[in-house]
């Protein structure tokens, strides 16, 4: 008996020892060596993790810099300067990246829309009300004001105003894509901040059902596509849609018959101004102006 136990113990340590040795030269003949310049430009990287490159994290954005798949620009968070660095430690050039911001499509906060009932569940979220009857706003479309976006935000750019209505702080913003994947009604977008003329709504009620539920409602009067280039503004199920291929066509007087302010020209060094006087009072993404 002792003796069987042994021969299987002794067999068991030979195949161990056989497969460790088949591993060992295995990693000797199959290894890749990886580009030390990989743990530098990772060290030289934020370390925020947001995504907003398009990876998984900024250990593969590193990756990719040093492979030549991908620009220095292509990180949000970063400062200029040290993309900079960056780019001179690979021997390329830092790119340039437009700046991509997040932007609410809804205007309609608690001073515009109603309300068909209060929400009292025990989770005081924004999904948490989507599950019942898709929430208490008369507007099913409509932003809850819940604040998921601004829990969902690791960057401070999102916050809630008197209005229950999230303002996003653009020179925060890395449009990292957090608070698009927490609203549950899909009313955050990434757009450039050349994209300045916006729809703040997507109720797809037309007319006086439409305010009737939210007077901030596009009501599909047509007036933006008469007042815009031809082809930029079109009405698709009640509500203005903007062609943002014909973009450079876009002008402030799309916004100036629009008899709700559904439709707004967004300035982004306006913005910073106004989050930097008035941003306590609110609806910052509702100001528009020509320019």
């Amino acid at each position: 008996m002792a003796s069987e136990i042994l021969t299987s113990v002794g067999i068991l340590v030979g195949l161990g020892l056989f497969f460790a040795g088949v591993i060992a030269v295995a990693y000797q003949k199959l290894r890749v060596e990886e580009d030390p310049r990989i743990d530098q430009v990772d060290e030289m990287l934020p370390h925020a993790n947001c995504g907003a490159c398009g990876q998984p994290g900024c250990r593969s954005f590193a990756e990719q810099l040093v492979n030549g798949t991908m620009a220095p620009s292509k990180c949000t968070v970063s400062s200029g300067e040290a993309l900079q660095k960056i780019a001179a430690l690979l021997g390329v050039e830092a790119g340039e990246q437009e700046k991509v911001v997040a932007r609410l499509l809804c205007a309609g906060g608690k001073r515009e829309a109603h309300n068909l009932a209060d929400y009292r569940g025990v989770l005081r979220t924004c999904r948490a009300e989507t599950v019942v009857n898709a929430g208490p706003k008369a507007c099913s479309w409509g932003c809850l004001g819940l604040g998921d976006c601004e829990v969902a935000c690791d960057f401070d750019a999102i916050f809630m105003n008197d209005d229950g209505l999230p303002v996003v702080i653009a020179d925060r913003c890395v449009a990292c894509n957090d608070c698009v994947i927490a609203c549950p009604k899909d009313l955050f977008q990434l757009m450039p901040v050349s994209q300045k003329l916006v729809v703040q709504c997507k109720s797809l009620l037309e007319g006086d059902p439409a305010l009737d539920k939210c007077a901030a409602a596009c009501t599909a009067c047509g007036r933006c596509v008469a007042d815009a280039a031809p082809g930029l503004i079109e009405i698709k199920n009640n509500l203005a849609v903007i062609n943002y291929e014909l973009n450079a066509l876009a002008t402030p007087a799309a916004t100036r018959r629009c008899p709700t302010d559904a439709i707004v020209w967004l300035e982004y060094q306006q913005f910073e101004l106004l989050q930097q006087t008035i941003l306590p009072l609110g609806r910052i993404e509702k100001f528009a102006t020509d320019e």
